[in-house]
């Protein structure tokens, strides 16, 4: 814990000002604007600020062991992610800095996304967006769209969950107030985790099941490529795969085979096995995909979530108590 009365924070992440102004009351607060491009911290022009810190905050910029090396007082890193990809975790464990991070922040919205993309894909918003934009709908026939963009309700259909983590249980939560039969897939979760709202089954039982499936599993060496060309060949021929997770849970080509043959009858994407997109990248010219530029995480209210969490790990931090949602639990011993 710091000693001085009002620890020096550096802030160089997306901060909602209320909180900022609360911590201000209780800290030695430096907000910085975030530069939104995964700098270094080192090459930030920060050396002073980093050398004054006794905290720091940061969610696209790099605390590595040049960053780290500038810093000497630091005893506290927050990473504003739910994994603190932007952290050396080794170098901070090694000067005993725990490094906290911001569970949950963005799970909501992308449970939002995660059920525009669902709703697209079924319905056919987005092509018939489309369509009505070029001037196709004319007086000639008045009814052409109801065929076109004749699609499929939710309710008395099955969504297959994979993952009962913070986002799948919030799609869960939207599934069932749509009517909507609930099967989940997560080998570490009791089979009674969700009661009557939702059954936990094995993963080809829930393939074989869904209408749709959603995937809201956390990217490691067992989930990659988790959903292959035999896994895509279980699912029933006509049913929805929507990805607002991680891409490669889902191996690309044997996907865009699926969509191809109209196994699969659509899916809705928020994530891509090369990002940016390329512009000759062939999900763009199937018509039964709805795409969007990774903006699972694109609100307003993230930073407010991710704000609040950070507030309160500073607080447990200062105050000796224990720090909520540490990485590098290795850390904790060294500083007593």
């Amino acid at each position: 814990m710091p000693t001085s009365p009002a620890p020096r924070v550096l802030v160089t992440a997306a901060f909602d000002q209320r909180i900022a102004e609360d911590l201000a009351a209780e800290f030695d607060l430096t907000v910085v604007p975030p530069s939104g491009t995964g700098r270094r911290l080192a090459d930030a022009g920060l050396d002073d600020e980093l050398a004054a810190a006794d905290a720091v905050v940061c969610e696209l910029d790099v605390l590595d062991e040049p960053s780290l090396a500038l810093a000497g007082n630091l005893g506290l890193a927050v990473s504003c992610r739910a994994a603190p990809v932007n952290v050396d975790l080794d170098a901070c464990s090694r000067r005993g800095i725990p490094v906290a991070t911001t569970p949950g922040r963005n799970a909501d919205v992308t449970a939002d996304l995660t059920f525009s993309l669902l709703l697209s894909a079924l319905r056919n918003t987005s092509r018939a967006e489309a369509w009505l934009r070029t001037g196709a709908w004319t007086s000639d026939d008045v009814f052409e769209p109801y065929r076109a963009f004749r699609g499929l309700s939710l309710r008395g259909r099955t969504l297959g969950i994979l993952g009962g983590g913070a986002v799948g249980r919030r799609v869960l939560a939207r599934a069932r107030a749509f009517g909507m039969r609930v099967l989940v897939y997560d080998p570490y979760l009791p089979a009674d985790t969700f009661g009557d709202d939702a059954a936990i089954v094995p993963l080809d039982e829930l393939l074989a099941g869904s209408d749709v499936v959603t995937v809201h599993v956390p990217l490691m060496e067992s989930t990659i490529g988790l959903l292959g060309a035999e896994q895509l060949a279980t699912m029933p021929r006509g049913a929805y795969l929507v990805n607002a997770g991680r891409a490669a849970v889902v191996e690309e080509q044997p996907l865009i085979d699926a969509l191809r043959s109209g196994h699969l009858a659509g899916a809705g994407l928020d994530v891509y096995w090369a990002e940016p997109l390329p512009a000759d990248h062939p999900l763009l010219s199937l018509p039964n995909v709805t795409l969007t530029p990774h903006i699972g995480g694109a609100s307003d209210d993230v930073i407010v979530e991710h704000s609040r969490l950070a507030a309160d790990a500073l607080r447990a931090w200062r105050d000796g108590a224990p720090i909520p949602s540490v990485a590098n639990a290795a850390a904790l011993p060294a500083r007593g």
